[in-house]
């Protein structure tokens, strides 16, 4: 089993350009396990990590609920923002500036294969990152991704999560709100809830956060809870 985790840091990006390699690297994972299993061919498969910040975008998952962007086209343009409806799980949500957009491509079979234990697993690492900060995040019942004061009026957003797997290899991944622009979360209803807000790490701790201290700190607790090596 290969836990080496090839690394790689996109810096800003387009999302449909984003996009596009993900497929890329996906479909090249898939069709490694497809050969094996054609000929015994005995092939590694590879594993990646990819973390990007993106222009302004709303992205929709395949079973959620167009009625939950709030914007027209024409606000989208006035905003400088994008929509796309894309192939993971989950409702819609936003992704821009400031935010740490993370896409593990993993072959869970080099780890583990058990999809909940994976999404439990990167919401861990932020839920530790959290820590370090004085922070108690936690999980919501029912709910993917990381949360503050769960089970109270003031129950708010801080990591959202939205993945698709095929054949045990996954894609999309998870969104750390650092130093968003929580302004833009007004145009939708995220991930489709209603009675929760969303908050950033800037807005907690009432400062900017530097990003590369944040991408140390994922990198760091996900090699430890996969029992992985990056390159």
């Amino acid at each position: 089993m290969n836990k080496t985790v090839n690394f790689q840091d996109l810096g800003r990006r387009d999302y449909k350009e984003t996009w596009d390699y993900q497929e890329q690297l996906f479909k090249a994972i898939l069709e490694t396990k497809i050969k094996n299993r054609r000929e015994e061919a005995g092939l590694e498969t590879q594993n990646h990590l990819l973390f990007v910040e993106h222009d302004h975008v709303y992205t929709l998952g395949k079973s959620g609920d167009f009625e939950n962007l709030l914007a027209n086209e024409d606000v989208l343009e006035k905003i400088g923002a994008t929509f796309y409806k894309i192939n993971r799980g989950g409702d819609i949500t936003y992704h821009g500036p400031g935010q740490i957009t993370g896409y593990p491509i993993l072959d869970l079979e080099n780890f583990f294969t058990d999809i909940h234990k994976y999404l439990r697993f990167l919401e861990e690492v932020f839920i530790k990152i959290l820590a370090d900060y004085g922070l108690k995040g936690e999980r919501s019942d029912g709910e993917t991704g990381v949360w503050l004061d769960v089970g109270t009026p003031f129950a708010r957003k801080i990591c959202a999560l939205g993945v698709r797997a095929s054949r045990w290899v996954t894609m999309h991944g998870f969104a750390f709100n650092v130093n968003t622009n929580l302004g833009y979360f007004d145009h939708i209803i995220p991930c489709g809830i209603d009675d929760k807000a969303v908050t950033s790490l800037a807005a907690e701790l009432k400062r900017e956060v530097d990003l590369d201290e944040i991408k140390d700190k994922i990198k760091k607790y996900f090699m430890e809870l996969f029992k992985a090596h990056l390159q």
